[in-house]
């Protein structure tokens, strides 16, 4: 009985997390979809770059808090079902697996940097203020939020293991911290290159935007004008 409440509170933590509040947030808000612009990532960090600040700011939040919330409630409620912290921590990965791959969406989500922060100030407030500390540390520096995530996520596991333990929650926090560094490689990629967008720099349209991700959702395509070609005149 106890693995019926343990994968109904992951498959809960899952549907919560696949919940992509950028863009969300950009429909209500009358803004472009942030995956036809910019790095076509559904994050805060996107959103910002439509120039918005208060839509990258509530899809800050909300990201956040939908990594926050399952984990939280099952700290609070679990106990009862036989739920402890470790638990808690698998909730807040499969919140962070579905920003990821967000079933609403197609599966196609972002790269899960504010999601994650959420996921981490549950588990443990000191262990999220400090990683959240590292990415600002980064960020202010370079003002490339993409290396930002990149080291805050590399330091992550060895705060839990070197100031606090390591046990199956580490192993959570392990497994988080590499998928985001995986969803960051072509990141990686344009850093090497020195050709990654800071913060705050203008969007591009991306080159190949995904197509509409719900049924009844029409992606606007802009249309092209061909004009007839003219002789020259000597």
């Amino acid at each position: 009985m106890q693995w019926f409440w343990i994968l109904g509170a992951v498959g809960a933590g899952y549907l919560i997390g696949s919940l992509s509040f950028a863009v969300i947030v950009s429909r209500s808000m009358g803004l472009a979809d942030p995956r036809s612009y910019g790095s076509g990532n559904p994050g805060a960090t996107n959103v910002l770059r439509s120039g918005n600040k208060a839509a990258a700011v509530l899809t800050l939040a909300f990201d956040a808090f939908k990594g926050y919330a399952p984990v939280m409630l099952v700290l609070a409620f679990g106990a009862r079902y036989g739920l402890g912290s470790d638990v808690a921590a698998f909730v807040g990965l499969a919140a962070f697996v579905g920003h990821l791959w967000p079933v609403f969406f197609r599966f196609q989500g972002g790269k899960g940097v504010a999601t994650a922060a959420g996921v981490l100030m549950a588990i443990n407030p000191y262990l999220g203020l400090a990683t959240v500390a590292s990415w600002l540390i980064i960020a202010a520096f370079t003002r490339y939020s993409s290396l930002a995530a990149i080291v805050a996520a590399v330091f992550a596991p060895f705060y839990q293991a070197l100031i606090w333990d390591v046990g199956p929650a580490w192993v959570a926090i392990v497994l988080m911290s590499a998928l985001l560094i995986w969803r960051h490689k072509a990141n990686i990629d344009k850093l090497i290159a020195g050709t990654e967008s800071k913060l705050g720099q203008k969007a591009a349209p991306v080159a190949n935007p995904p197509r509409a991700a719900e049924p009844g959702h029409r992606q606007h395509v802009p249309q092209r004008h061909h004009s007839k070609s003219k002789k020259g005149r000597h």
